[in-house]
C-alpha cells in the first residue's frame, strides 16, 4: 500500500476525465469524490471502483456531459431526471437542492430517476450535516441479494443513509441491506483476508466468512436476515414510485450495466422550529451513552457511525491518500 496527496490523486483522476469528455468544473468534482471517498477510508467505492466508473462511460452507460433536469415541482417536493449522467454527481447536485429547499420550508424531498450508481451513499449523509441539516438517502440498485427464503438475487443491497448534524462530529450511518456490500466483498478479497463476521453463502448454500465465495454464489447475507431483505424491497419501491424511474427489477444484473437508478434524498432542517441548543444537547447525550458503555472486548471502545470516519480522515489527509498499488497502476494507465 502506498500513500498518495490528496491533491495528486484529484488531479490525476481529473485529467483521465477530461479525456473522457467531462467538461470544467464538473471534471473536478468527480474526482473530488471519489478523492474524498478514500480519504474517508470507504476504499471499496473510492479510487477501488474508479477503473469500473471508466468502463462504464466506455460503454456508453454514463453520459459525461449529461446534467439532471426537473421533471414536476410540488412544494417542497421535486421530481428529476438524471439523464444517466455521473452518479455522484447527480446525487449530490439532489442533496444540495434538498438542503436548499430543507432551509426554506423545514423539510423537502428530491427523487430522482434514470440516474447512475453514487458511489460512497455517505458522502451525501456528510453533505447534509455539514449543512446543519438531518439527511436520509436512499438507492436501488441490481439485484445482487436474495430475498429472505430464496436463493435468486431478485432484491438490491439498496444502501441508505441517515446524517445527523453534531458539532462535535456528525453521525452518520451508511448501510446496505447485505451484511456486506459488493464493494466490500471484493476488498476483503484483494487483501486475501475473511470477513469478520459471516456475510453470505458458498455454492454449498452455507454460510461464509469467505468473499470470494460469496462473489461467485451471489448469495449475500440481507442484513438482519428477513428485516433487510423486507427493507430493501420497500426502499426499492418508494424510491422507483416517488422517482417514477425503474425498480430493482428493471435494473440489469450486470456491474458495467447497472444504470438508470431510482434514488430519494431528504433533508430536514430541525433549526425552523427552534431550540437548536436543545436539539444538540440531545445529540451530545446519545453519543455520550455510547461512549460510556462497557465494551465487549477491553481496549476496543464502542463507536457512534461516523467517529472513525472522522479520525481516518484526518490521518488520510495528513500522511496521504492509501492506495493499492495494483489499483493506482490500473488507474494510470487509463
Amino acid at each position: 500500500m502506498q500513500r498518495i496527496p490528496f491533491a495528486e490523486v484529484q488531479a490525476t483522476l481529473a485529467t483521465i476525465l477530461r479525456g473522457l469528455g467531462f467538461r470544467e468544473p464538473r471534471d473536478e468534482a468527480c474526482a473530488r469524490l471519489f478523492a474524498e471517498t478514500t480519504c474517508d477510508g470507504v476504499y471499496s467505492h473510492g479510487l477501488n471502483r474508479f477503473p469500473r466508473f471508466v468502463a462504464t462511460i466506455r460503454n456508453g452507460c454514463v453520459d459525461p456531459l449529461a446534467e439532471p433536469q426537473v421533471r414536476v415541482r410540488f412544494g417542497a417536493m421535486e421530481r428529476w431526471d438524471g439523464q444517466r449522467g455521473p452518479g455522484n454527481l447527480n446525487a449530490h447536485a439532489a442533496m444540495a437542492r434538498a438542503i436548499a429547499l430543507s432551509h426554506e420550508n423545514g423539510i423537502a424531498c428530491i427523487a430522482i430517476a434514470n440516474t447512475n450508481h453514487w458511489m460512497r451513499g455517505g458522502t451525501y449523509g456528510w453533505q447534509a450535516a455539514d449543512s446543519s441539516v438531518i439527511g436520509i438517502c436512499w438507492t436501488n440498485t441490481m439485484p445482487n441479494v436474495p430475498p429472505w427464503g430464496g436463493v435468486e438475487p431478485v432484491i438490491g443491497n439498496n444502501p441508505l443513509v441517515i446524517a445527523v448534524p453534531r458539532a462535535r462530529g456528525h453521525v452518520v450511518l451508511d448501510m446496505a441491506m447485505s451484511q456486506f456490500s459488493y464493494g466490500a466483498l471484493e476488498s476483503y478479497r484483494r487483501r486475501n483476508e475473511l470477513l469478520p463476521v459471516e456475510g453470505g453463502f458458498d455454492a454449498e448454500g452455507k454460510l461464509t466468512r469467505n468473499p470470494g465465495a460469496i462473489e461467485q454464489t451471489q448469495r449475500l447475507l440481507p442484513t438482519g436476515f428477513w428485516k433487510g431483505s423486507g427493507l430493501a424491497m420497500v426502499l426499492d419501491t418508494v424510491a422507483a414510485m416517488m422517482s417514477l424511474g425503474n425498480a430493482t427489477c428493471n435494473i440489469a444484473n450486470d456491474p458495467l450495466r447497472e444504470t438508470a437508478l431510482s434514488q430519494v434524498f431528504v433533508a430536514m432542517d430541525p433549526r425552523t422550529l427552534g431550540d437548536a441548543e436543545q436539539m444538540e444537547r440531545i445529540a451530545d447525550e446519545v453519543v455520550r451513552s455510547l461512549e460510556n458503555s462497557r465494551p465487549a472486548e477491553e481496549g476496543k471502545p464502542v463507536r457512534y457511525p461516523g467517529e472513525n470516519t472522522l479520525r481516518l480522515r484526518e490521518q488520510n489527509r495528513r500522511l496521504g491518500l492509501p492506495v493499492d498499488e495494483r489499483v493506482w497502476a490500473e488507474i494510470c494507465a487509463l
